[in-house]
Order: C-alpha cells, then sequence, then structure tokens
C-alpha cells in the first residue's frame, strides 16, 4: 500500500535527459539532426556554468551507452540479452551495426562531458537505462529490463557513481518495471504529469491529437500546473517526482509566443512557492543543441526567477537524490 509525503518547503527540481544521438536515432539521422548533436559539446559546460552561478542541484540522466570513449570499447559491453522489439527501428543494438566510427566521437560519446558533469558540484547522476529502452513497445520483456538496467548500473558504478534515481525513456513505465527498479537498488523515479496528454503510452499511440494538445499547453494552461505538495511512495518504498514541465526549446516560428511559455513556467513556479509545493522542471541537453543563445537565455530568465523565490518563499533547489534522502530522513 502507498502512502504520501507532504513536503514542509518548496522544491525546485531540474532533471535532464542526456542522450545524444542515442535518444533519436528512430525518428532522426545525422543529416537531419546532427546539428542539434553536435551543439550539446558547448552546451552542456554552459548549463553547468549557470547551475553552479545560481547554486542549482540537478539529476542527470544519461543512457549507459554515453560512457564509452570509442565504438569498440560499447562493443565489447553489449549484454547478451537484449530487448526484442517487434519494431526492429527501436533496438539500439540494431542501430550500432550502423554507425561509423567517425561518427561515433561526435554524435554518440558522452564521456568527457559526464566527467565535466561529474567535477560540479550538486549534480547527480541517475540513469536513463543502458541502451535508451522502450519499456511499453510490443516485444521487450521485463526481464530483457531487468538485464538493461542491471548493465547501466554496472557502467556507472565503473565512474564511481552511484545510481540512486531513474529517468524512463520517452517515459515509459508501468508498475512492473517500477518494482524491477526498485529490486536493482533505484530510490526515486520522474513520473508523468498527471493527466491525459502525458500519461506513459508508446510511440504508436501519441498521435497527432496529443502531440499538438502537447505543444499548445506549452503555451496556454491547458492541464494546470502539476505541482505536488505531497509525493507518493509505494509499498516497497520506491518515490515518485513526477513531472510538471517540460521545458520546450527556443523555436524562432513560435517566437511571438515564447513569452507565454516563460509566464506559465514562473506562474507555476511561484504556485509551487506559494503552497511548499515541488516544481519540476525538465528537457534534454539535445533541446538546446540549436538556438543555444535564446534557450540559455530564457533559462537564465527561469533561474533569476527561482533565486527570487529562494529568498521570498525559502524555495530550495534539490536534484532527485537530494529530495529522496531527505524524505527517506523523515519517515
Amino acid at each position: 500500500m502507498s502512502y504520501l509525503y507532504k513536503f514542509k518547503k518548496p522544491v525546485f527540481i531540474i532533471s535532464l535527459d542526456f542522450e545524444l544521438m542515442w535518444g533519436v536515432f528512430d525518428k532522426r539521422t545525422i543529416d537531419n539532426y546532427g546539428e542539434n548533436i553536435l551543439g550539446v559539446h558547448s552546451v552542456i559546460p554552459k548549463l553547468l556554468d549557470l547551475f553552479s552561478e545560481y547554486d542549482i542541484h540537478v539529476t542527470w540522466a544519461p543512457v549507459g551507452c554515453l560512457y564509452f570513449e570509442n565504438l569498440d570499447e560499447l562493443k565489447n559491453n553489449i549484454p547478451k540479452v537484449q530487448p526484442r522489439y517487434k519494431d526492429d527501428r527501436y533496438s539500439t543494438y540494431s542501430h550500432i551495426k550502423f554507425i561509423k566510427e567517425t561518427d561515433f566521437i561526435k554524435y554518440y560519446s558522452g564521456f568527457q562531458l559526464l566527467n565535466k558533469i561529474n567535477s560540479t558540484p550538486n549534480q547527480e547522476i541517475a540513469t536513463h537505462t543502458f541502451c535508451h529502452y522502450y519499456c511499453l513497445e510490443e516485444g521487450q520483456s521485463y526481464e530483457e529490463f531487468r538485464v538493461d538496467l542491471k548493465k547501466a548500473i554496472e557502467i556507472s558504478a565503473k565512474c564511481n557513481n552511484e545510481i540512486r534515481s531513474i529517468i524512463f525513456p520517452r517515459n515509459q513505465y508501468d508498475e512492473n518495471y517500477l518494482r524491477i527498479a526498485k529490486e536493482e537498488g533505484i530510490f526515486a523515479f520522474r513520473g508523468n504529469e498527471n493527466n491525459f496528454l502525458q500519461k506513459p503510452r508508446g510511440q504508436k499511440n501519441i498521435n497527432l491529437f496529443v502531440r499538438f494538445f502537447r505543444l499548445i499547453d506549452t503555451y496556454i494552461n491547458l492541464t494546470g500546473y502539476n505541482i505536488h505538495n505531497k509525493v507518493s511512495i509505494d509499498e516497497n518504498g520506491l518515490i515518485n517526482l513526477p513531472a510538471s514541465f517540460f521545458f520546450r526549446p527556443f523555436q524562432k516560428t513560435l517566437k511571438v509566443f515564447e513569452r507565454f511559455k516563460l509566464r506559465r513556467i514562473k506562474k507555476a513556479m511561484l504556485s509551487a512557492a506559494k503552497t511548499n509545493s515541488m516544481f519540476h522542471l525538465w528537457w534534454h541537453p539535445h533541446n538546446f543543441g540549436c538556438n543555444s543563445i535564446e534557450n540559455l537565455q530564457q533559462l537564465k530568465e527561469v533561474l533569476e526567477y527561482y533565486k527570487f523565490l529562494n529568498n521570498t518563499y525559502y524555495m530550495q533547489s534539490l536534484n532527485m537524490k537530494e529530495v529522496t534522502n531527505e524524505i527517506n530522513s523523515q519517515r
């Protein structure tokens, strides 16, 4: 039986799904998305500088395949048990066969960036699974997921990272995947926003209707602030720290609407601050790979507003692991 934990102070969480090309190869190519991926190599140091400047504690969830410096090293660490998706285009291991060694460093390896993150204070390294695992796609199994998660934890441990939080790729999960995560030593996950548009679903169920209204919800409040003054803890002790808002990247074609996005974020943050609630902002570093000046300026505006809320309402910036530790210390 699950129970609820009530926050005593307002909390601001940022979590980042760190993927590079591993997160988009089933939808994009280097030819049409390579600029975004290359941009990550300059964006992440700038993000870390901003987080240090504003004392922001962040959870980074890298795909396990990012940990390797070269393609041979990755191939030597491929698990024997792999997800058997009905649609093979989702398979990282099928995709690996087509990766050129010359492309690997630029578009697939995050080794150097992970070192930078690790050397920056208050940054948590979580997991985004080993192979960007899709829990709700047809063909794969619970035990295949367990093998994948074990490999992600093993690879991360070699870099002295103790994994305590998970962010599920494409926000796909169900109760059985959560149970497995807890059995493998995970204490917290980022749940989805509690509304119809964001409920966990496979790719074929994300239709034009869902995509359109998700886009509109970025600028006009259709689904509420999605803040939480209580979080649920299941019977096994796994803590759900739900998302509040996806920080959609700056788009020149929608430039006139960008101020509405920022206003929507700030209103949700203010509501969280006034009600001792949690506001959980998330995005992918590759979202900032293009139009990085505009994206970083918008983020700076949000962080400036956080500092105001910190000074006025004592809002705290915490990563997922820190929130989990605080909750467990008071249970």
